[in-house]
C-alpha cells in the first residue's frame, strides 16, 4: 500500500496497460464472482520483514535503507507466537468470510518457501516455516477463502529494472533486465497457485511505480493469462486506482467507498459492473507500525461495513500482526466487536447487495430476494422516506425484535415511521417485499 504524499499518483498517466486480450471468464470464475459478494467481509493482513522495525510496510522506501543493510533482518526474523489455527480462528471470531496476506511486498521479501530466490522466509529465517502453506492449510480446513496479495515492484531484486519511483535510495545496482523480473514474478505466481490449494484472488499492488516510465509495459496480459490458466476460477484484483483492465475480475477501492475519493486515490477509477471492494485500516498503518495507536472506533468499523455493503461492495479491513506474530491487541478488540455485531446482524449484510435506495447521509440499504434491510446510521428525522416508486411491501419491522413499523406508501415512495430508531450502533428496518 501507499502513503499519504503520493495523492496525486494519477493525475497524468503514461504508462502503457496492456490486459488479457479478448478474455472471457469461465463458469467457475464467474461463480467465484458471486461466492465473492456474497462474503461481504474480509481480512487483509500486511506482514513481513518491516514488522521488525515496526514503523509500517514502507519504512525500507520511507528511511532509505540500502537494500542489503535491510534484508539482514531476515537474519534476526523468528516469529515464535505465529499460530495459522489461531489466526483463521480469529479472522472467523471476527465475522470475516475471506483473508488476503503478503505473499511479498515491495521490500522483495517473499513470505513463502519460493523456489525462485533464496530471499524468503524458509531459506532466509532462523523460523524457517512455510507460513503461507500453514495459513493456507488452515484456510481450506476451516472454510475460509483465501486470497494473496503480491508486489509488482521490488526494491530488493537488481533486474527490477527499470527502477521506478520508488524505492530509489535502496542503493542497488541494476545489473539484471526487465524480463528477467517478469519472468519471475511468472514463476512466483506459478508456485503460488500451484502449490497452495485453491485460491480465491490474486490481489496485485504497484502499477501505479512505473507512472514516470513513458511507455513502461507491464505486461500484464501475460500474467493475467497465466493466473487464468492455472487456476481459472481465481479472481484477478489490481489496486491501480484506475478503470479496471480487460482480464481483470474485480475492483477495489483503497481507503474509499466505491464512487468517494476522500483519500485522493480514486480520481481516476469509475465504478465498473464487477464485484467490488473497499480496503481500509483500523489505524492509519497497513504493516504494524509501534506508534500508531489512532484506531477507529467499533462504531466507526462497523459503520465502514456496512456503508461499504450499502454501496454494493465488500468490506477488507486490515491488521498488521506483531514481528512475533500476534495480532495486537486493540485490532483483536475490534475485531470481536465487529463479530459481535455480525452474529446479530449478518443476515443484513452478508449475501446481499446494495439496495435500491442510493446511499444517503443517514445510512444505506441492502437486499436480498424480497427482504430489504434499512440501516439507519444517523437518524435525522421521525420519518424516513426511501424513494423507491412502485414498490409494493408486505411488511414493516425492525430487524431485532421483529416489532411493526408503521408506513406509508405513495407513489414515489415509502414513508417509514422511525420514531422509535435508538441511537445505537445501526437501527435496522427490515421490509418484505412483494
Amino acid at each position: 500500500m501507499k502513503p499519504v504524499y503520493f495523492l496525486l499518483l494519477f493525475l497524468c498517466v503514461s504508462v502503457v496497460l496492456p490486459a488479457q486480450k479478448g478474455y472471457v471468464p469461465t463458469t467457475e470464475n464467474l461463480r467465484n464472482r458471486e461466492d465473492f459478494r456474497d462474503r461481504k467481509f474480509g481480512v487483509f493482513i500486511h506482514w513481513g520483514l518491516y514488522s521488525m522495525l515496526a514503523d509500517g510496510e514502507w519504512v525500507m522506501n520511507n528511511k532509505n535503507l540500502p537494500y542489503r543493510e535491510y534484508a539482514k533482518l531476515a537474519g534476526g526474523f523468528y516469529p515464535s507466537k505465529f499460530d495459522a489455527a489461531r489466526w483463521v480462528a480469529d479472522v472467523k471470531a471476527a465475522g470475516a468470510k475471506y483473508l488476503c496476506i503478503t505473499s511479498r511486498h515491495h521490500d522483495g521479501f517473499s513470505m513463502f518457501d519460493t523456489k525462485k530466490s533464496p530471499y524468503n522466509i524458509v531459506d532466509a529465517t532462523p523460523f524457517g516455516r512455510d507460513i503461507l502453506k500453514e495459513l493456507a492449510d488452515e484456510c481450506h480446513r476451516q472454510g475460509i477463502r483465501l486470497h494473496f496479495y503480491y508486489s509488482l515492484v521490488d526494491w530488493y531484486r537488481t533486474d527490477y529494472n527499470p527502477v521506478g519511483r520508488t524505492g530509489r535510495e535502496a542503493s542497488r545496482t541494476l545489473t539484471g533486465e526487465w524480463p528477467a523480473y517478469h519472468q519471475f514474478m511468472l514463476d512466483q505466481l506459478t508456485e503460488l497457485l500451484t502449490g497452495y490449494g485453491e485460491i480465491g484472488a490474486i490481489w496485485f499492488d504497484g502499477v501505479w511505480d512505473q507512472d514516470q516510465n513513458p511507455g513502461f509495459d507491464w505486461r500484464l496480459d501475460e500474467l493475467y493469462a497465466q493466473i487464468h490458466r492455472l487456476q481459472p476460477a481465481c479472481m484477478i484484483i489490481n489496486n491501480h486506482h484506475l478503470t479496471p483492465f480487460e482480464g481483470e475480475d474485480g475492483q477495489t477501492f483503497e481507503r474509499d467507498l466505491p464512487g468517494q475519493n476522500t483519500a485522493g486515490y480514486s480520481a481516476s477509477s469509475t465504478i465498473s459492473s464487477l464485484p467490488l471492494e473497499t480496503c481500509e485500516t483500523m489505524n492509519k498503518s497497513w504493516g504494524y507500525r509501534m506508534t500508531d495507536t489512532a484506531y477507529k472506533s467499533e462504531k466507526e468499523l462497523i459503520h465502514y461495513l456496512v456503508k461499504a455493503a450499502g454501496n454494493n461492495a465488500n468490506l477488507l479491513m486490515n491488521v498488521g500482526p506483531q514481528p512475533d506474530g500476534e495480532f495486537p491487541a486493540a485490532a483483536m478488540e475490534r475485531f470481536r466487536a465487529i463479530g459481535k455485531w455480525l452474529e446479530q446482524y449478518g443476515e443484513t449484510i452478508y449475501g446481499t447487495r446494495g439496495g435500491p435506495v442510493a446511499p444517503r447521509h443517514w445510512g444505506v440499504t441492502t437486499q436480498k430476494a424480497d427482504r430489504l434491510y434499512v440501516h439507519i446510521l444517523q437518524k435525522e428525522d421521525e420519518v424516513l422516506f426511501l424513494p423507491v416508486p412502485g414498490k409494493t411491501i408486505r411488511s414493516a419491522k425492525t430487524f431485532i425484535g421483529k416489532k411493526n413499523v408503521e408506513y406509508t406508501v405513495v407513489p414515489s415512495g415509502i414513508a417509514l415511521n422511525v420514531s422509535e430508531a435508538t441511537d445505537a450502533i445501526d437501527f435496522v428496518v427490515e421490509l418484505e417485499l412483494q
